[in-house]
This record gives structure tokens, C-alpha cells and sequence, in this order.
């Protein structure tokens, strides 16, 4: 059992972490107050090959491993949180093309990811169906034999703001997931329009509500089979959510590593503060957790490189690294004390930030639902 990086993991790694501090870190805060996506972020980190790391190379990308795409989202959870929303998206959709879409439609589709002009955002939830995704009601009416129409709402859409393209799931067929196809739609279509929500974090993503009326889309739109969208698109989220794990985990480790350091500096009654086991004992917990949870997050994603089953991991992965994320923070903040508590500091964003990964791409009830399955077997677990 081999549990370091090789040569050239730790070569990406210290790459990534040096880069992200550089052309990310400065940004985070100022894009917080604006609430606003700067398409340059796309092109810078299309220029690290960050947008195109699950894209073969034959269509500009890097056609990296899983783990790699692990490696980059933690180093940049460290910078800049924000911007993995980008690895997230990008990696998870061009796995969803790569393993669905026809040659024309990959080599018509992919290299702008990869070269991150077009941002894309995935199209899943509506207002009345979330978790049970599967009874999604957006309407894909047949026009001809070749042509649908896009009708109704989506919500909660991640870049929703900021996209250009969308893998937008309708129902062209009857009730349940086999009803549901899957389209890859221009988000500048007439027919299409935005409105932004106000959060308590990720204020830059541009998390949105997306309505379609008469938005017309051909056959040469359809990824994959009719009817196939739900389960082609779900393949993905297992491998999406072990990346989403590791990008909690970098906020929280970077934090864990300030509030550490203040430990050190910080005197109090003629000594450093973490002489006292109230403060240091927590530390010594959540640096614990981490690796703990870290380790699970790369197990799932060593997993899928090895094309072997890891959806428990990635579950797992899922519901634990955001929770815990936000817990180490918190403590990071209090431990900062008066100058966490300052919107100078960036440890307040974090927290703020990585709440929404509790409750985006999949809730801790589901995820624990898929681990007992697992665990007891489907006839035993709910």
C-alpha cells in the first residue's frame, strides 16, 4: 500500500500551489464584493490546462487523471475557492461529453472548454425537484422529427450567470428517468433568461434561476441516446463529488495552517497562545479529521482511475469534507479571535463559501443513503 504522491504529483502539486497564490489568492476577496464572475478567471486557468484536465488531448485538453484533478482542486480551494468551481464544472461536463457524445459533437464541443472560452454550467435542479431529480418537469416538446422546444425553469444553477453553454436534462418521454435526455443548449438564445440569486456565499459563481421559453433544440444538440440523460449524466457525480471533497479540504487546511501560525505569534499571560491545550488540542483534532477525510477523497479518486467501483467513497467524500470543512474553519476563526472576525481576513469568506458545498450537488442525506446501501446491501437499507 502506497500512500505518497509520485515525482510528478508532487511536481503538479507544488506547481498548482505556487501558481493559485499568485494569480488567484489576490482575486478571491475582490470578487466576493462584487458578485460578479470575471471571464478572465476561465482563460487564466484554461492557460494552466485547469479547464481541459478530463479533455483528451486530441481536443486541447490535458487528459489527466482523477487524481491530478484532485491535486488541482485542493490547491486551488486553498486560493482562491471559488474559482474550483470551474475544475468542477468543466471536468465533470467534459467527462459527461467524452463518454456520450459522437466524435462530431466532442470535436465541436470540447476545445472551448478546454481553452476556456466557453464556460459551462450543468442544468438539473428546478424549483420543486432537487434531490429527486428524476421527476424533473422541464419540457422538451417534439418539433418535427429532428427538433425539440425547451420549456419551463431551472434553478440553483452553479455559473448559471456566467455560462455560455449548458447540459440542460428535460423530459422528452414519460415519467422517471428514463423520460429524461440530456442537451447541450446555447445559454444566449433569445429564448433563455437569467436571474441571479443573493447568497451568503460563492457570491462570484453567479448562482442562478434559468427560464427557457421556446428554446428550439435539434438532434445534433442530444448527448447521447433519448431517454438516456439521467443516467448518463448521474455516472458522473461520483467522480464530481470526491473533487468537490478536496476543494472543501483546501479551504480548511490553509486555514487550519493560518490559525496555526497564530498560535505561534499570538502571546497571551507571557506566552505563545498554543502553549494552552484549549487552543492547541483543536487544532491537533481538525488536523487529524483532515487527513482522515483527505485520504477518502483520493481513495475515490484512485478508485475511478483504476475503473474500479467508488461510489461509497465518493458519497462519503461528499458529506463529510464539507461539513468538516466548515468546522475547521469555524474553529480556525475563533482561534484567529477579533481578527478572524474582520472581513479583512479571508478565514470569514471560507466559512461563508464552503456552507454552499453542504447542501450543492447532493445533501448529506443522500449521500449517507448511498453508503448504507452499500454498506447493509439494498435490501437492508432504505
Amino acid at each position: 500500500m502506497h500512500y505518497a504522491f509520485d515525482e510528478d504529483q508532487d511536481a503538479f502539486r507544488a506547481e498548482m500551489r505556487r501558481w493559485a497564490e499568485k494569480v488567484l489568492a489576490p482575486h478571491y476577496q475582490a470578487d466576493d464584493r462584487t458578485a460578479e464572475f470575471r471571464h478572465q478567471l476561465a482563460l487564466d486557468m484554461a492557460g494552466m490546462g485547469l479547464t481541459g484536465l478530463r479533455i483528451p488531448e486530441e481536443y486541447g485538453g490535458q487528459d489527466a487523471t482523477a487524481v491530478i484533478a484532485g491535486i488541482a482542486a485542493e490547491e486551488v480551494g486553498r486560493a482562491d475557492f471559488n474559482a474550483g468551481y470551474l475544475i468542477i464544472n468543466t471536468a465533470l461536463i467534459s467527462d459527461i461529453i467524452v463518454r456520450n457524445a459522437s466524435a462530431e459533437q466532442k470535436a465541436a464541443w470540447l476545445p472551448g472548454i478546454a481553452s476556456g472560452e466557453t464556460v459551462p454550467c450543468i442544468m438539473i435542479t428546478e424549483p420543486g425537484h432537487g434531490t429527486d431529480a428524476a421527476s424533473l418537469e422541464l419540457r422538451a416538446v417534439p418539433d418535427g422529427d429532428d427538433a425539440w422546444v425547451l420549456g419551463g425553469e431551472k434553478t440553483s444553477i452553479t455559473l448559471g450567470m456566467a455560462s455560455d453553454r449548458a447540459v440542460v436534462l428535460a423530459r422528452t418521454g414519460g415519467p422517471g428517468a428514463r423520460g429524461v435526455s440530456a442537451f447541450w443548449v446555447d445559454m444566449n438564445d433569445p429564448g433563455i433568461s437569467r436571474s441571479a440569486f443573493d447568497d451568503l456565499g460563492s457570491r462570484a459563481i453567479g448562482r442562478a434561476s434559468v427560464h427557457f421559453d421556446g428554446v428550439r433544440v435539434t438532434r445534433a444538440d442530444l448527448i447521447g441516446d433519448e431517454g438516456g440523460g439521467f443516467v448518463s449524466v448521474m455516472q458522473g457525480f461520483d467522480y464530481s463529488r470526491a473533487i468537490i471533497g478536496l476543494l472543501c479540504l483546501g479551504a480548511a487546511q490553509v486555514s487550519l495552517d493560518e490559525a496555526a501560525q497564530w498560535a505561534r505569534d499570538r502571546e497571551a499571560f507571557g506566552q505563545p497562545i498554543g502553549r494552552f491545550q484549549g487552543v492547541s488540542f483543536p487544532l491537533a483534532e481538525y488536523a487529524t479529521y483532515l487527513k482522515g477525510a483527505r485520504h477518502v477523497c483520493y481513495e475515490a479518486l484512485w478508485l475511478k482511475d483504476n475503473d474500479l467501483e467508488h461510489s461509497a467513497e465518493a458519497a462519503m467524500a461528499k458529506f463529510w469534507a464539507p461539513k468538516l470543512a466548515t468546522e475547521v474553519i469555524h474553529q480556525a476563526l475563533l482561534t484567529l479571535g477579533h481578527v478572524g472576525y474582520s472581513t479583512e481576513h479571508k478565514v470569514g469568506q471560507r466559512l461563508r463559501d464552503v456552507i454552499g458545498l453542504e447542501i450543492g450537488d447532493g445533501t448529506a442525506q443522500v449521500s449517507k443513503l448511498v453508503i448504507s446501501r452499500d454498506l447493509l446491501g439494498r435490501p437492508y437499507a432504505p
